[in-house]
């Protein structure tokens, strides 16, 4: 039996029942749409991803690329696999249909790619980073710009790439020394060397479109010295062919423990006479400007930690249901038959684990990218600004609580597996391996805390958290009214009310004890992604009560139960800890601040 790459119950449940989706289609934008449309582009993307992707995610695992005479050689499976995804109109699909693409909603493309990287993470990355940072040049670069580089971007026939990240300042972009010098065509030369640039270069495009921080000569220090660039590989002529290589060189190849079929390379810009780039916008906006690829990517890493965790629960959940071996503790007799590990009460709680981190993670993913959408396309000024800021509040815990906890379902997935489980025979080892990359990629999970304490919640006088408060307890008013979710909602009042004593402690000590405060930075953000959680699995536990009051046919009675039960085991058994988060925090606990380098080793 093939192991599914997702759930399409679950998809539909997502889409229809838990975010009322085909309420989109009455907004002018994709009023020429149908649910019907929706769900053909989503069947398409399902085809395409078990065909031309999960094909060869083992075998780009195994044969990862190579750096041969300055150039990189892959396995040819990626290739026909951006051709199909480009040919399929993916790289375009949000766009205007003006612009010759399907103008579908966020929300819809966000989970036909959810196909694409269940079954290749890796290979599925080209595409991700080339929609964003031509997303980046349709929002600041100038007409020309976009005339000269968008539409072979969206046809699939260039590439592109987020280019910040230097051999000395790793996240620290305050600190980039790539330089920027203006030239007299208008144009600038770039020096400098960036590292960690998934997709900085490969063999399947024409051209590959690096957009590059950089500090123009003479800037002010800090992010707001930072500009933008784009710096094609090769150089574009006015008509849109290409033109000579441009001073970018590839310097090697970084070999990953995973992603590996996405190359991680190390570029060096400059080392001749200067590679040629154009500044997006105004000067000293870089920052400001890169964030919203920034967090874009954020979002598809958090929506890629679900699949993979997806995927390794949809795995450890086959072999459970065929692995016999032993009996139950009641059963005495070695005559008796073993039985399926599924009926052992510690395999099932890790299957429910898993159900709880996969299923909620790709849930809360799908919420950010409804909340994008209504930021966009929502009928209201007010409705659209209120969007925006619930978004901005929770892309922390969008980004890091599915790649940490993704990363905890796929370690369960290997220990339901036993010996099997670490062995490259079987699948999950290798999930295991591409998700630890998660809790890295597109910041850490102490720069996504910090952004989170230090920024979002306190931001505009905390409108975001006072907003989310409001629709967590609508959402337990609404669940009160099923007597099974009596002791759930209770779980997530007390957490509520927790969460907002221990904020209102942290943030009157934010500006005077700054350091003290936000070293336990980190713990506030997974007590914060706790309650969040709970509040999505309650969302569904709702609903779930209200299908099964309907008496729905047995299948569709098994998908309801099974998200009561893992929404009650999940606000039961995993809520319950952001009370010992809370005391740490509201105490300020300052062991880890107050430990001297010196002490770690005595010297």
């Amino acid at each position: 039996m093939s192991i599914p790459l997702l759930n399409e119950r679950d998809i539909n449940f997502l889409l229809y029942e838990l975010l009322d989706t085909e309420s989109l289609l009455s907004r002018p934008r994709y009023q020429e749409h149908s649910k019907e449309v929706f769900n053909a582009v989503l069947d398409t993307a399902h085809k395409l991803a078990e065909k031309y992707f999960a094909n060869h995610n083992a075998k780009g695992d195994a044969h990862e690329p190579r750096f041969v005479d300055g150039k990189v050689e892959m396995i040819p499976e990626t290739k026909v696999a951006w051709q199909q995804y480009a040919e399929a109109g993916f790289l375009s699909a949000h766009c205007d249909m003006d612009a010759g693409g399907m103008q579908l909603p966020e929300i819809i493309v966000r989970a036909a790619n959810a196909y694409f990287s269940a079954a290749n993470t890796a290979t599925s990355g080209y595409s991700m980073l080339s929609v964003g940072a031509a997303n980046l040049i349709d929002s600041f670069g100038s007409e020309q710009q976009q005339q000269l580089f968008l539409p072979p971007m969206r046809e699939g026939r260039f590439s592109g790439t987020m280019a910040l990240t230097e051999p000395a300042q790793g996240s620290s972009l305050a600190d980039i020394t790539t330089t920027a010098t203006a030239h007299e065509d208008g144009s600038y030369r770039i020096h400098g060397q960036k590292m960690y640039i998934s997709g900085g270069d490969q063999n399947f495009t024409d051209n590959i479109i690096h957009m590059v921080l950089a500090r123009i000569k003479g800037a002010p220090a800090g992010v707001k010295g930072i500009s933008l660039f784009i710096v094609p590989k090769f150089l574009v002529n006015d008509d849109g062919s290409l033109g000579p290589r441009n001073d970018v060189a590839l310097a090697g190849l970084l070999h990953k423990m995973g992603y590996r079929n996405t190359t991680s390379t190390v570029l060096s810009f400059g080392e001749q006479d200067g590679a040629v780039g154009y500044l997006v916008g105004e000067p000293h906006h870089g920052i400001t400007y890169m964030f919203q690829m920034m967090n874009e990517a954020r979002i598809a890493v958090g929506t890629g930690a679900a699949t993979i965790a997806y995927q390794g629960f949809n795995a450890a959940l086959d072999y459970a249901k065929g692995r016999p071996q032993g009996r139950l503790p009641d059963q005495k007799s070695a005559q008796s038959k073993q039985v399926n590990i599924i009926e052992h009460a510690d395999v099932r709680a890790m299957l429910l684990a898993q159900k709880a981190y996969a299923e909620g993670s790709l849930a809360l993913c799908f919420i950010a990218s409804s909340l994008f959408e209504d930021s966009q396309t929502a009928d209201s000024k007010s409705a659209r600004l209120e969007a925006h800021l619930l978004l901005d509040l929770l892309t922390p815990v969008v980004k890091s609580w599915p790649s940490r906890y993704g990363l905890k379902a796929n370690e369960l997935a290997i220990q339901i597996y036993g010996g099997a489980g670490y062995i490259r025979e079987y699948p999950v080892e290798q999930l295991y391996r591409d998700q630890r990359l998660n809790p890295i990629h597109e910041g850490t999970e102490g720069i996504q805390a910090l952004d989170l304490l230090g920024r979002k919640v306190i931001s505009q006088n905390g409108e975001g958290l006072k907003l989310l408060l409001i629709k967590i307890q609508t959402c337990l008013a609404a669940a009160r009214k099923h007597d099974q979710l009596a002791e759930p909602c209770e779980q997530l009042a007390e957490a509520l009310e927790t969460l907002q004593t221990t904020t209102q402690v942290l943030c009157a000590h934010l500006a005077t004890e700054t350091n003290k405060t936000l070293a336990n930075a980190s713990v506030y953000l997974d007590m914060f992604g706790r309650v969040v959680m709970a509040w999505v699995w309650l969302q569904q536990a709702d609903i779930a009560c209200r299908a099964l009051a309907g008496n729905p046919h047995q299948e569709d009675q098994w998908f309801y139960r099974g998200k009561l039960q893992t929404a009650r085991f999940y606000l039961l058994r995993e809520l319950p800890e952001v009370e010992h988060q809370a005391r740490l925090l509201q105490r300020f606990d300052s062991s880890a601040l107050d430990m001297d380098p010196h002490w770690f080793a005595g010297n």
